[in-house]
């Protein structure tokens, strides 16, 4: 019997999280783990009770908004973020924690991610954010890109 590693098992995971995302444009998943336990997950989509883009359209393609760019011009949260805030909504300390997530966070994610003491991101795809990844550099918070059973690569 094979049995996945822990970062497989968690990737796996963040990745059936991604497909409750209701973007029109990305589906993006995120896990926060402590001491092998989730601790909450997020997908990216509108706020809770807000009218899905699928209903709407989506904002960004309609100002024709590059991905990367002009994160406030959107209906909806990122996976990180709304992972994040659901932890907070159920009163879950995240102090110490790894998130996973299936694309590596943007800048507005990373300034949250570090001031809410993530001490390790496992990201399954790149993000072009310079930034985003100065910032996580300098935070000195641990970020591997994964690749498949867990042989990632630590940045």
């Amino acid at each position: 019997m094979h049995r996945p590693s822990w970062d497989q098992y968690f990737m796996d995971i963040t990745r059936l999280v991604a497909t409750r995302s209701s973007c029109m444009r990305r589906q993006v998943g995120a896990l926060l783990v402590k001491d092998r336990n989730i601790l909450a997950t997020g997908y990216n989509g509108v706020p809770s009770g807000i009218t899905h883009c699928e209903a709407v359209g989506c904002l960004r393609e309609k100002l024709k908004v590059p991905s990367g760019e002009r994160h406030e011009l959107c209906r909806g949260l990122h996976a990180e973020q709304n992972a994040i805030i659901q932890a907070a909504k159920h009163g879950t300390s995240i102090d110490g924690s790894t998130l996973y997530c299936t694309t590596m966070p943007c800048i507005i994610c990373t300034k949250m991610i570090i001031n809410a003491g993530i001490t390790t991101v496992i990201y399954d795809e790149g993000y072009a954010d310079e930034l985003a990844r100065e910032m996580i550099a300098e935070a000195a918070i641990q970020v591997v890109h994964f690749a498949a059973e867990g042989t990632g690569e630590t940045e």
